[in-house]
């Protein structure tokens, strides 16, 4: 059953699904549409989940589900991949690509880019500590609110991928 974000509670569990390029208005549209179609019936074990959907930062879609009214199973889980799978194809984009990062550049344009390419970026200088990064691996609505999803590379685990201990800014 599909509910706003803004009514799960701080709990509930989430998935964040990054697009690797900037969709148009329609891809973002038919995206949304299909994930609430999806939300709208999803279940685990036959009991409907209470779900929300939402497309955030221009970039990003968060899927949250109240596990306190029913859990996710990992059937259900797997439903969700499968459905993005095709949303991928239809659209001709990566949402599934988890060795993917996403940060801010100089204009405050949200870029993309595989891990190694980051590396290499950081090892340029043209990526340092103070560089906004977004960290798609947060679970709960309650780190989404809390602005987890984008911090400085320094306080992320994206500083790994600097190159240097430390990184620099």
């Amino acid at each position: 059953m599909s509910v706003p974000l803004t009514s799960l509670p701080d709990s509930a569990r989430v998935w964040i699904y990054g697009a690797d390029r900037p969709l148009t208005s329609e891809e973002r549209e038919a995206l949304m549409v299909d994930l609430r179609a999806f939300v709208d019936i999803w279940t685990a074990h036959g009991t409907a989940l209470r779900a929300g959907v939402e497309w955030i930062e221009d970039r990003f879609a968060v899927v949250a589900v109240d596990e306190a009214s029913a859990p996710a199973s990992g059937c259900s889980i797997d439903a969700m991949s499968r459905r993005l799978g095709a949303l991928e194809e239809r659209l001709g984009c990566s949402l599934l690509d988890s060795t993917r990062v996403f940060y801010r550049d100089e204009s405050g344009a949200i870029e993309s880019c595989a891990r190694p390419e980051f590396r290499a970026r950081a090892l340029t200088g043209a990526i340092g500590d103070a560089t906004p990064v977004f960290d798609p691996t947060i679970d709960t609505l309650a780190a989404l609110r809390a602005g987890e999803l984008e911090r400085p590379a320094a306080r992320s685990w994206h500083r790994q991928l600097l190159g240097r201990p430390g990184g620099r800014s």
